[in-house]
C-alpha cells in the first residue's frame, strides 16, 4: 500500500527556532488520519510542507506514493483546506466556484454545484453572508471538486459550532468512503476526531511522540483514542528544568528585550527629544534667573572656543586647589568668569513642565501599545 506521506528527517527552522525536527513518517493511504498537539507543536508547519505550501530547512517529504511535495503533480492530487480558508467574502457562491476553476487544473463542476445544492447553500448568496458552517463547507467543497488523493486539513473545526461540527466530520467521511480519499486532518477537538480517526499522529515540541494504526494503539495502550492523546501530549509538555527553560527562552529574553527598549527611549527622551519639544530659552550664566530646568551649559573661552558641559567638567579637575576646596558653590564659576569664560545655559520653563509630560506619556503609551500588539500577533502566528 502507498504512504499518502512520507518524511525523512524532516525538519523546519524559523531563524532560531526549530517548528519541527527530525520529523519521520510513512502514513499509509486509504485512513483519516488524526494529527494532535498543543499550539506550536508544528502541526500546521507538517502539513504545509506536505502540501508545498512552505519548503523543508532539513530532511525530504514525499507524498501519494513518492510524489515529491510541492510538484505539480503533487498540487493536482492534494486539497488543502486551512483554518483560514481564502474565501472571498464579497463574492457570489457562484462566483467564488470560477475563480477556484479557473485557478485549478482538475476540477468538476457538476461535482461542486451537486454538493452545495445538498447541502442548501445557495449559489447567489454572497460567501460574506453565510454561517461559519457553510463557509467551511464551501472550502470542503472547494476542496472535493478538484479530484484529490489526499485532502489535507488544517484545524477546520477551530471556529465552529457543535452541529457545524457534526456536518462538516459526517461530510469528510462520506466523501472519504465514497471517492476513496485519504484524510489527514489537525484538531484541538479530539472527542470528534475519535469518532472518525482509523490513524493517530501526536506532536509536541516539534517532535512525533507517537504514530500508528488506531485499532493497533487502542489493543497496545488498553485505553481510548482521546486518552492514549492525552497522555502523550501530557508526557510532551515537560516540568521542571524544561519548564524553566522555555521560560528563560521566551518570558525572560521579552522582558529583557523591553527593558533594553525603554532604556534606549528614556536616554533619547534626556539627551535628543527633550530639547525639541519647544524652543529653549538660552541665558548668561548658570545660575538662571527664574523658574526652568537646565537643558544644557557651555562656555566660551576668551579665545572665543566653545566648551562643553563635560569639557569644563574636565578643566575643573586642574583649577587650584583653594577654587577646588572651597565652600562656596559659586567658587568655580566666579574663577572662569574672571578669566574671561563667557557662561551660558538652555533652559526649558517650569511651566511646560506637565505639557512635556503629557507629550512623552503620549508616544510611550503608543510605543507599549505596539509591543504589546506586536507580541499577541507573534503569539497568534506561533499557536497557529
Amino acid at each position: 500500500m502507498d504512504n499518502i506521506i512520507e518524511s525523512a528527517g524532516l525538519g523546519k527552522r524559523y531563524r532560531r527556532t526549530w517548528a519541527l525536527r527530525e520529523c519521520t513518517l510513512a502514513i499509509p493511504a486509504g485512513h483519516i488520519v488524526a494529527l494532535v498537539g498543543p499550539n506550536g507543536a508544528g502541526k500546521t508547519t507538517l502539513l504545509t510542507m506536505a502540501v508545498g505550501l512552505t519548503t523543508p530547512t532539513e530532511g525530504t517529504v514525499t507524498v501519494l506514493g513518492g510524489v515529491p511535495a510541492g510538484s505539480p503533480e503533487a498540487l493536482d492530487r492534494i486539497g488543502f483546506v486551512a483554518q483560514d480558508a481564502p474565501l472571498y467574502r464579497g463574492l457570489p457562491v457562484r462566483d467564488m466556484l470560477r475563480v477556484a476553476r479557473n485557478l485549478n487544473r482538475v476540477w468538476d463542476q457538476r461535482c461542486a454545484e451537486d454538493r452545495l445544492a445538498v447541502l442548501g447553500i445557495p449559489l447567489g448568496q454572497r460567501v460574506g453572508e453565510l454561517s461559519g458552517g457553510q463557509k467551511a463547507q464551501l472550502a470542503l467543497t472547494i476542496a472535493l471538486a478538484r479530484k484529490p488523493g489526499l485532502l489535507v486539513l488544517d484545524e477546520p473545526l477551530a471556529a465552529l459550532d457543535p452541529v457545524a461540527r457534526d456536518d462538516f466530520m459526517a461530510s469528510v467521511v462520506a466523501a472519504a468512503r465514497q471517492d476513496g480519499i485519504s484524510v489527514i486532518m489537525s484538531s484541538h477537538v479530539l472527542a470528534e476526531l475519535e469518532r472518525v480517526a482509523t490513524y493517530l499522529i501526536v506532536l509536541t515540541r516539534g517532535a512525533v511522540r507517537v504514530s500508528g494504526q488506531v485499532g493497533e494503539l487502542l489493543a497496545a495502550h488498553g485505553a481510548g483514542l482521546e486518552e492514549i492523546a492525552l497522555r502523550y501530549l501530557r508526557a510532551g509538555t515537560g516540568t521542571g528544568a524544561a519548564f524553566l527553560g522555555a521560560l528563560l527562552r521566551r518570558t525572560v529574553a521579552a522582558i529583557g528585550a523591553t527593558i533594553v527598549v525603554y532604556i534606549l527611549l528614556a536616554i533619547a527622551t534626556a539627551t535628543v527629544i527633550r530639547p525639541h519639544y519647544a524652543a529653549t530659552v538660552s541665558v548668561p550664566g548658570w545660575n538662571s534667573p527664574g523658574s526652568g530646568w537646565v537643558i544644557s551649559t557651555f562656555a566660551k573661552t576668551p579665545g572665543g572656543a566653545v566648551l562643553s558641559q563635560g569639557a569644563l567638567d574636565g578643566l575643573s579637575r586642574h583649577l587650584p586647589a583653594s577654587v577646588q576646596n572651597s565652600p562656596s558653590p559659586d567658587a568655580y564659576t566666579n574663577w572662569l568668569t574672571q578669566h574671561g569664560y563667557t557662561l551660558w545655559s538652555s533652559l526649558q520653563p517650569d511651566s511646560r513642565f506637565w505639557q512635556f509630560q503629557l507629550t512623552e506619556g503620549g508616544w510611550l503609551l503608543a510605543v507599549s501599545a505596539l509591543l504589546i500588539a506586536g507580541t499577541v500577533w507573534l503569539v497568534r502566528k506561533r499557536a497557529a
